[in-house]
C-alpha cells in the first residue's frame, strides 16, 4: 500500500511543475491556461493522497505540507487567473 500511494504522490508533485512548463512553452495565453488547469488538477490530486497518507497514519494532518500545497495551490490559481485575462 505505501509504495501504491508513494509512486502516487511522485507522480502528481512533479506533474504541478511539468505542466506549468510545458505550458509556458506554448505559443499562446489560451494553450497556457490549459495546462495551469492540468496543474491546478494534479494539486488536488496530490491533495487528496496526502489526505489518505494521513488518514492511514503515514502522516499527521497538521503537516506543514498541507499548508505549503494550499498556498502554491493560491500561487498557480493567481496565475491562471492573470494568464486567462
Amino acid at each position: 500500500m505505501i509504495y501504491g500511494l508513494t509512486s502516487q504522490l511522485r507522480r502528481s508533485a512533479l506533474s504541478v511543475p511539468s505542466n506549468i512548463a510545458e505550458g509556458a512553452a506554448r505559443q499562446s495565453s489560451k494553450e497556457f491556461a490549459q495546462f495551469l488547469s492540468i496543474s491546478m488538477g494534479s494539486i488536488r490530486e496530490l491533495e487528496t493522497q496526502l489526505l489518505i497518507a494521513a488518514d492511514l497514519g503515514y502522516l499527521n494532518k497538521d503537516s506543514l505540507i498541507f499548508e505549503n500545497l494550499e498556498r502554491v495551490s493560491k500561487l498557480l490559481t493567481g496565475l491562471h487567473k492573470s494568464v486567462r485575462f
